[in-house]
């Protein structure tokens, strides 16, 4: 009876004050190591932290001071800041507290045919804006929709939410994104204030990536970061990406040109074929085991389509004639793979004919 008794005193110590404090801690702990990619850590918090696109920034820090936007129309290759810039800005306009309630994002992923344009979007835009910010800012008396990658969106539903932008203009601004402005039809680019965003410099890049690295203790040679530069072609994104992965790859130790190789999977298609197309002339069954092994290995074939354009093209051991030829064969193989057609079979083509024109210069 009496070890029953001692049973729950000795089965746990702590009183339940003292337990709800652990259990508190160690939660706010687990909330504090919840890793967040770096591309979302770093993304800019404001208009004046966004890089390489002045004149945009310029039009929106004026556009800011008067709490008023127009209708935006932002266009430009992926990884050069279109989403993070009006992100940025409704920050800025609306403040933490009514940012939620003031900005309707809509992205590639989410269903956005007619019937979401009608409804959705709709139902969003005829609401009044009120409320006004703890801090004493202005608060501008619209809200914004953000129509993320709209060169997706169907023309049916371009064409409805082209009426919607109409009637709601006094409460609704809206920013449209996307890389292809001519998939966007025409009634709707005249209304609204079209900004491109160009690709990033090599240096803003370079910059960017030693701060990144600076703020998360990584050690990386400067030949690594010239190569995340290149192979990440003017998209921020992209690179911060492949920087975050080699830092896992690596754990801890230096970062080198060969680690950002094996993370892009950008191996030096181009070399190994001139090199190697030479020693297999004649010999096509040796080819057709190197294209086997290369797609064995993973490597993608779309990107091996890019690297051997850029060899050929800039290549001095070819005559004009070789090079037209070739270029040609790239392009109906990068068509044919957009199409869905056998890597094996595309690669296996492409060689081919890069054997037949060396063959002709022998």
């Amino acid at each position: 009876m009496q070890a029953f008794l001692k049973g729950p005193s000795s089965i746990s110590t702590k009183p339940p004050a003292a337990k709800e404090k652990a259990a508190a801690g160690s939660s706010g702990e687990c909330k504090r190591l919840k890793p967040i990619p770096w591309v979302e850590k770093y993304r800019p918090k404001n208009v004046d932290e966004v890089a390489f696109q002045d004149e945009v920034v310029a039009v929106l820090k004026k556009s800011l001071e008067g709490a008023d936007l127009p209708n935006l129309l932002f266009y430009g290759p992926p990884g050069t800041g279109k989403t993070s810039t009006i992100l940025a800005a409704a920050r800025e306009l609306y403040g933490p507290e009514l940012f939620r309630q003031r900005v309707l994002e809509l992205n590639a992923s989410d269903e956005r045919g007619i019937q979401v344009i009608r409804e959705k979007v709709k139902a969003f835009a005829q609401l009044t804006a009120s409320g006004s910010r703890s801090d004493g800012k202005v608060c501008p008396p619209f809200k914004i929709v953000i129509l993320d990658e709209a060169d997706s969106m169907t023309s049916a539903a371009q064409a409805a939410l082209r009426r919607t932008m109409e009637k709601e203009s006094k409460t609704t601004r809206f920013c449209l994104i996307c890389n292809y402005i001519s998939r966007i039809i025409e009634p709707l680019t005249s209304r609204c204030s079209k900004f491109r965003f160009k690709p990033l410099s090599d240096k803003i890049q370079q910059q960017r990536l030693l701060e990144v690295s600076e703020k998360e203790h990584v050690k990386i040679s400067s030949e690594a970061v010239s190569y995340l530069v290149k192979v990440s072609e003017g998209d921020l994104r992209k690179a911060i990406t492949f920087l975050q992965s080699a830092t896992r790859l690596t754990g801890g130790k230096e970062i080198t040109e060969k680690i950002v190789t094996e993370i892009a999977g950008t191996e030096f298609f181009a070399l190994v074929f001139q090199s190697v197309v030479f020693l297999l002339l004649n010999y096509f069954h040796f080819l057709l085991s190197l294209t086997q092994n290369l797609i064995n290995e993973g490597y993608a074939v779309a990107q091996l389509v890019n690297q051997l354009h850029d060899a050929v093209v800039e290549s001095e051991d070819y005559s004009d004639k070789q090079k037209s030829a070739i270029v040609e064969k790239l392009a109906e193989v990068d068509k044919c793979l957009a199409d869905g057609a056998d890597e094996y079979l595309q690669l296996v083509s492409l060689c081919a004919l890069v054997m037949q024109q060396l063959t002709q210069n022998v």
